[in-house]
Parts: C-alpha cells; sequence; structure tokens
C-alpha cells in the first residue's frame, strides 16, 4: 500500500501572501516522519508532502495535486487545532477527484475531540486517538477494521454510526522505533531552520526524545501522549544525533521535550557519551523547574549545550497556582542563576492570556522577565486546547470571552479575552509593549551585541531573505488598516463546527478520558 503523510499548513492572515512566519522558523514535521520510517521499516512505501515546506505550493488546491501526484492509496493528515481546517478542505479535494483514496487524521485535534469528528467531516474515513505507530501498520496491512485499537470509524451497525475502539497500550521501548524519515523531506535540511539567534552552528534540526507528561498544566493537551512518562535512551540519543549529522550534515539541535531532565540517570549518561566521544554537535533543551542541579548543568555545558529553555508561564503567584501548580517565583530565579553559573543560556517561556490574567499580571511579569537577566525569552498568546484541563471553563464563558475559531488557535492570536481585559486591541497592545520593553532593553542589547558573531548563520539567513521580508513588510504596511479589520470581523470557516467535546456521548467521553 502507498501511503502519503501530509503535514498542513494552518491558517495565515495574510491571504494571498506568504507565511513570513516561517522566515524566523521552519522546523521539520518530526511526527510524519516517524511514522513514514515506522512504514517503511515494516516494508511499506510512504511518502512525506510538508504543506509549510520551502518548496511547497501556496494554495490548498496546488496542495491537493502534489499529494495526489504522489499516487497514494491512503493520505493521513497529521493536523493541529490550528491546522485542521485545511487539512479538511483538502482532504475534500482529494475525495471530490480520487473518491477511492482513503483518509485518516491524527495528532491532537482528532485526538482530543475524537470520533464526532466522523460526523461534520464526511471526507475523513478514519481518526487516529493517540499514538499511531500500531494503528497505521494494523490498517496499511489490512487488519479487520474492529480490531484496530485507537481507531475510529464509520459503521452503519453502531447505533450512532460511529465506532470507536479502545485505546491500545502505550509504546513503552521508544528505542525499538526507528529514527525520523528526514530523506523524505524535500529541502531538508538547508530549507529548514530553528529559530534565529537560537543556534551558532549550521544546519539545524529538532528531535523529541520523549513521550508524555504526568503533570497537570492547565492549557496543555495530553491526550495524543497522555501522562505516562517514556523516554528513549542516552545511547539511542547519541547515535540520532549521529546519525542527523553523518547522513545531513546537521551540527544544531532542538530538544523539544517537555521534561528532558525528568530521569537524570538518562542526562547524565547522554553527556558522558558527549564528553567522552564527542560529535561536534550543538544542542538546546527544556528543563522544569526542580528538575535539575548545577553538577547536570555544567555536564550539559560540557556536552554541547548551548541554551536551556524553562516554563515559567507568569509572574503572578495565583495564576501560577493556578496554571503552573508546583512552580514558585523564587525557584525559578534560583534555576536561571544555576543556567548562568553553569555557562549557559537561559531561555524562559511564558503564555499571555489565561484566564485570571489582567493588565496588572503582565505587568508583573513583564518585571519579572526583565529582572531575571535571560538571555532569550518567547511570550505566546494563550490558545484553549479542546484537550486541555482549562478547555471547558474557556469554553463556559465564565471566566472571559473565547471565540472558537480552530485556525486561531495558533497561539499567534487572542481568541479568549479574560474577564480583565475590555477587548482583543488591548491584549495586543499591551503584548507589543512588552515586546518592545524587553527586546530594547539594555542588559538584552548588550547580551545579543556580545554573541552577535556567534549568530553569523542567523544573520546571513536574514540577509539572504531581505527581499521577501521587505516585500511583506511592504504589503502589511499598505495593508494594515484593512488586516486589522479583518482580524475583528473574521468569519468563521463555513464547515467548522463549535463545542464538539460538549456533545460527545459519555461512553466516547469515558474512553477518550482513559
Amino acid at each position: 500500500m502507498r501511503i502519503t503523510l501530509v503535514h498542513p499548513a494552518g491558517f495565515n492572515f495574510v491571504p494571498g501572501q506568504p507565511d513570513i512566519t516561517t522566515l524566523a522558523n521552519r522546523m521539520a514535521p518530526i511526527g510524519i516522519l516517524s511514522l513514514a520510517a515506522w512504514l517503511e521499516k515494516h516494508g511499506h512505501n510512504a511518502t512525506v508532502h510538508d504543506c509549510l515546506g520551502p518548496r511547497a505550493p501556496r494554495t490548498l488546491e496546488a496542495n491537493a495535486d502534489a499529494i495526489l501526484a504522489t499516487n497514494p492509496d491512503m493520505v493521513g493528515f497529521s493536523a493541529t487545532t490550528a491546522g485542521f481546517m485545511d487539512a479538511a478542505d483538502i482532504a475534500a479535494i482529494i475525495k471530490s477527484r480520487r473518491p477511492e483514496i482513503k483518509t485518516i487524521f491524527g495528532n491532537v485535534h482528532a485526538s482530543a475531540i475524537g470520533p464526532k469528528l466522523l460526523k461534520h467531516f464526511p471526507e475523513i474515513d478514519y481518526l487516529c486517538v493517540g499514538e499511531g505507530e500500531g494503528l497505521m501498520l494494523d490498517l496499511v496491512e489490512g487488519r479487520a477494521l474492529a480490531e484496530i485499537p485507537n481507531l475510529a470509524y464509520r459503521d452503519t451497525s453502531a447505533p450512532d454510526g460511529i465506532r470507536f475502539n479502545l485505546r491500545r497500550s502505550r509504546i513503552q521501548d521508544l528505542d525499538s522505533l526507528p529514527f525520523p524519515a528526514y530523506e523524505k523531506l524535500d529541502g531538508f535540511p538547508s530549507g529548514y531552520h530553528l529559530p534565529l539567534f537560537s543556534y551558532i552552528k549550521r544546519w539545524g534540526a529538532t528531535m523529541i526524545t520523549s513521550r508524555g507528561c504526568p503533570y497537570t498544566c492547565s492549557f496543555c493537551d495530553r491526550t495524543v501522549f497522555e501522562r505516562l512518562h517514556r523516554y528513549n535512551s542516552a545511547a539511542y540519543i547519541y547515535d540520532h544525533m549521529r546519525h542527523l549529522r553523518d547522513h545531513f550534515g546537521v551540527y544544531h539541535i532542538n530538544i523539544y521535550d517537555d521534561l528532558f531532565t525528568a530521569h537524570k540517570k538518562r542526562v547524565y549518561e547522554l553527556c558522558e557519551l558527549l564528553i567522552n566521544k564527542p560529535l561536534g554537535v550543538g544542542f538546546n533543551c527544556a528543563i522544569r523547574t526542580g528538575h535539575d542541579d548545577l553538577e547536570m548543568l555544567k555536564l550539559l555545558k560540557r556536552a554541547g549545550a548551548l541554551m536551556v529553555s524553562l516554563g515559567v508561564e507568569s509572574a503572578d503567584p495565583e495564576m501560577m497556582r493556578r496554571h503552573k501548580a508546583g512552580v514558585t517565583l523564587d525557584a525559578v530565579r534560583e534555576t536561571v542563576d544555576r543556567i548562568h553559573i553553569a555557562g549557559l543560556r537561559a531561555k524562559g517561556l511564558f503564555i499571555f492570556g489565561l484566564p485570571g490574567e489582567t493588565p496588572d499580571t503582565v505587568r508583573a511579569t513583564s518585571d519579572f522577565i526583565l529582572s531575571l537577566d535571560l538571555d532569550e525569552m518567547n511570550m505566546t498568546k494563550f490558545s484553549p486546547l479542546y484537550g486541555a484541563p482549562i478547555w471547558d471553563e474557556c469554553a463556559s464563558g465564565a471566566e472571559g470571552a473565547f471565540t472558537e475559531d480552530w485556525r486561531l488557535l495558533n497561539c499567534l492570536n487572542f481568541t479568549f479575552i479574560p474577564k480583565g481585559f475590555s477587548s482583543r486591541e488591548e491584549m495586543d497592545a499591551l503584548y507589543n509593549w512588552h515586546i518592545q520593553r524587553y527586546y530594547n532593553s539594555k542588559p538584552y542589547r548588550r547580551r545579543f551585541a556580545k554573541h552577535i558573531w556567534q549568530h553569523r548563520w542567523s544573520l546571513w539567513h536574514l540577509v539572504t531573505h531581505l527581499p521577501r521580508t521587505v516585500q511583506a513588510a511592504r504589503y502589511f504596511y499598505a495593508n494594515r488598516e484593512k488586516l486589522e479589520a479583518m482580524k475583528k470581523d473574521f468569519p468563521l470557516h463555513p464547515r467548522q463546527p463549535v463545542n464538539l467535546r460538549a456533545t460527545l456521548g459519555p461512553e466516547l467521553q469515558a474512553d477518550l478520558n482513559a
């Protein structure tokens, strides 16, 4: 069977123009690359199409043409919430032209909502709820649908016309999975790049070395990998890094695990391997406050780590208690100090707009950020997600106004307005105030200037794409009023349903929560 796995682009608020955000960061779609490698390992032909790739066409129709050109028997879409409607529209085009092609949707949105999606999107044949490796292999090898765990599909004999099989056991041995099939990605690695100024060697790539998280942050969707924390061994990670270096010329890797340092023995073993048998590969990783110590951080530095990220979210104690229990501001400050003592760069991760947010809490967070003397920071705009514990609270309207437009739930738009704010415009203004305040601050400019020569590849990337940047800037400023008006009165996609979680039957909801 020929399978084409697709990463949809998601929504671009500048219609007809290229997505300028990819200039700052274009990451390889690790999920479908891993599935492709898994299917190839078992003798099946898998192709990858990245709609955000450097050579991908712009329109939905052209992407559908490119997918059909691979002559697939099945097309699998790995769609986030923001990318789901793009994926559905492409699937509809494919079905209209070749109805015999089977389509399957997976990733966080399908896992969080589940079977109900099949009632609203006839172009979808199957849903994968949870991990996809076992399900995809069962499906392409012709196993009876009723015998495939994690699968949702249409069945006229079922009471509501949809059947959802029980969840399958989680993959325990992640080392049994092959390395992602990077070679199937058109333009990798030169057409893909890490966030600007986050690396000093090129080319770059990303890795995920664990699955699951036992913590209960209010904003995090864990419906795909759930709460059981599993991880690759140090030897597997080392071999994966060497594979990227030797086969693709990659010399910097961002490891996007939420809890990379949770298992200290693994971190120590990996550092010892990288110190004793150097690969010359730099890397960044993320930690959770409380899962670190100075000795570990010094080892990470010796092993090639450049920057360590930690999730903070807010500087308001009540907001922290409500949304990220177990982390205190004093502990954050101590962790940042240890990171700097170890000679590493520190990056703080924050969220603006969670329930309970007010202008005062945002200003307090901005003050805290500047006081930490961070090397870098990222403040995302809060997007409620179906599988997150906070979803029901946001959707109820009790804590603020929520516009459920899936295309805008990409952490780049304010779709939830807490009661402490009068409008999205007020939130945008305060957000922009903080961004300008941080990047115009003397400490940040001093740190940036200190590292400017190390970031010559990021500067070169900016220079080589300067014409495109100028073109986008001219378009934005020439159409600023029009674009702002669109944001104020942006129509919902005509086929997007709302509040599906509330309409799930109790048995299906119990299965999803299991």
